[in-house]
């Protein structure tokens, strides 16, 4: 199989790239050429801006593609574009969408591809709503060769999934653990949640790219594995050898002291992570036999952060985020010595 990605490097494409090269399919990765050291040496790099369209055709003119799979497009027009493109290229193409695009808050204790999509409290989201109500028009109307994969919280070795950090990534929220410092949570910590490995994912994906059953429809592939907040944390502290110290606070009171600091914690909290998200995965095992999410949440996160520690490159300080965590626990410090004894 012919199998072009758009993107290609981050946490979760480099998996299905690793996966689908490590089992002989002829793999292309478009992208800006940034941390393509992550990549398999036979894959095939195509250095273009998928997101500039004479770049875009430029890339790929007089090729053809058994699958395509877009990882980075956000945005109705991002996939508009791509349409235009692929429709004569290629017997697939695969939307990465996400599943923080299903209702919120949810109304049922468990999510299929069913459950409708509408997230008033994330643009993201309805961002990745509208392509999909494209794309599946566009099948509807004309038989154009999509499917739509919903990714939620998938982490890899580059990666620690947290409930919340600031825009440099997970590592600061880490070293503050390490001192102990405390650290913020949603709520009291006992939100179910669902993490999902990049590798596990990968598998999936890999039974689902180049499937012609697959085409015209719509899947999530997650863990099954239920996880508190709580136990999260637990497991992020165990592998970094310490105790975590934990600021359990009201998901409106993070999102309101997050807005002074420029953190808008509106779309990650109450779209998404602040709510019980656990899912249906009997559809991705219909169509993908004998796949399961194999890799245990806290055996994955401890390979997380094994790699992080081993990687300077990968641990960025965040000044920001810890001036905001500092401030906070200073504010709940004063509020409590008002509190009676």
């Amino acid at each position: 199989m012919k199998i072009l990605f758009i993107g290609g490097s981050g946490a979760i494409s480099a998996a299905c790239v690793r996966r689908l090269s490590a089992h002989g399919h002829e793999v292309s990765v478009l992208n800006r050429g940034g941390k393509n050291d992550r990549l398999p040496a036979q894959v095939e790099r195509i250095q273009a801006d998928a997101r500039d369209e004479s770049s875009l055709r430029q890339a790929v003119e007089g090729r053809r593609f058994d699958a395509v799979a877009d990882f980075i497009a956000f945005k109705p027009e991002h996939v508009i574009m791509s349409y235009d493109i692929f429709k004569v290229r290629t017997n697939q193409y695969i939307f990465i969408s996400s599943a923080s695009a299903y209702q919120k808050p949810p109304a049922s204790d468990a999510i299929t591809e069913s459950t409708p999509l509408s997230n008033p409290f994330w643009q993201y989201s309805r961002d990745k709503i509208a392509c999909e109500d494209f794309l599946v028009a566009r099948y509807r109307d004309e038989g154009f060769p999509v499917t739509i994969i919903r990714p939620s919280h998938t982490y890899s070795e580059w990666t620690v999934p947290l409930a919340i950090h600031g825009a440099k990534g997970a590592w600061h929220v880490l070293d503050r653990m390490r001192q102990g410092k405390p650290v913020p949570v949603p709520g009291d910590g006992t939100t179910l949640w669902t993490f999902t490995h990049a590798d596990d994912f990968a598998a999936a994906f890999a039974g689902i790219a180049g499937n012609p059953h697959a085409i015209g429809e719509a899947f999530h592939i997650t863990g099954d594995e239920r996880v508190t907040w709580n136990q999260a944390y637990d497991s992020i502290g165990r592998a970094l050898g310490v105790q975590p110290n934990l600021m359990r606070l009201p998901t409106w009171l993070l999102d309101a002291a997050g807005k002074p600091f420029g953190y808008d914690f509106t779309g990650s909290l109450w779209g998404d992570k602040a709510h019980c998200t656990v899912f249906d995965n009997t559809k991705i095992k219909r169509f993908v036999p004998g796949w399961n999410a194999s890799i245990r949440y806290d055996q994955g996160v401890a390979r997380s952060i094994s790699s992080m520690l081993a990687n300077p490159q990968l641990q960025t300080p965040d000044p920001d985020f810890d001036a905001f965590c500092e401030k906070l626990h200073a504010e709940i410090v004063h509020l409590k010595s008002r509190l009676p004894a």
